[in-house]
């Protein structure tokens, strides 16, 4: 049940029909498991944590730096040199202490990692790479886990949910194939602050809707921001049978 204090500080969105106290309920039974504390990761945990989600799984294993600060907002000067997940930690006890979290403080390997993402009922890819990326989406398909995907550079994001439970949907491995060895990172090509507070916030919207039950997934679209004109467009993405990560030989 909730109590009187929850039923208070998650008045407003207990108010919309679509999530109503059953909602809330199942979102503070919910576990989530944030892979990246950077400008995607902090908007995902800091809006997860105020919705309620009752447990938030963390995993970073880098440290705060002074050039994160103008985007990762999660984090602030003072913790700068911290690791990325004590440093949000201290930021999501504060601000909502009855949520768990659960610590990952070092690199996710192959064991690691399929644990990690079994021991929950969502996750969201907020890394910075493609080989986390495609170990994240593996992992999620051979433990039919929802997989929240964002992405953001220089003045663009994408944005996708892929959910091995349904048929029909893709993997990000459909979708991106085998990536692009000349892959550039945020330190490297750049990036708008807002832009990946804006992908980040999707991404909790759409974790939200997952594990409330409310409204349509990202599932087999992709949404393209163009943050320079301020224009959004989606593409649909089909399954692919062949994908050698969730093809039916693979299933």
């Amino acid at each position: 049940m909730l109590s009187d204090d929850e039923l208070l500080r998650y008045s407003r969105q207990i108010l919309l029909r679509q999530i109503d106290i059953d909602g809330q309920l199942r979102l503070k039974q919910s576990r989530a498991l944030i892979v990246g504390l950077g400008g995607l990761g902090s908007p995902v945990a800091l809006y997860l944590a105020a919705a309620g989600v009752g447990e938030l799984h963390l995993a970073d294993f880098d440290t705060v730096d002074v050039t994160n600060l103008q985007r990762q907002i999660i984090h602030d000067s003072h913790s700068v040199g911290q690791s990325k997940v004590d440093s949000s930690i201290a930021r999501l006890t504060a601000l909502n202490p009855d949520v768990k979290l659960i610590a990952h403080r070092s690199a996710l390997d192959a064991d690691s990692l399929a644990a990690a993402v079994a021991a929950v009922d969502v996750v969201l890819d907020c890394s910075d790479n493609f080989g986390t990326r495609e170990a994240v989406n593996a992992a999620c398909v051979a433990a039919r886990k929802p997989l929240v995907s964002g992405a953001a550079i220089r003045l663009e994001g994408q944005l996708s949910v892929f959910d091995p439970r349904r048929a029909e949907s893709p993997c990000y491995h459909c979708l991106y194939g085998h990536g692009s060895e000349a892959e550039l990172t945020c330190s490297e090509a750049g990036v708008v602050g807002p832009l990946v507070g804006l992908v980040g916030s999707l991404q909790a919207l759409e974790a939200l809707k997952l594990l409330a039950g409310f409204g349509e997934p990202l599932v087999g679209r992709l949404m393209l921001i163009d943050a320079l004109t301020s224009r959004f467009r989606e593409l649909k993405v089909k399954r692919d049978p062949g994908c050698s990560v969730c093809g039916a030989a693979h299933e």
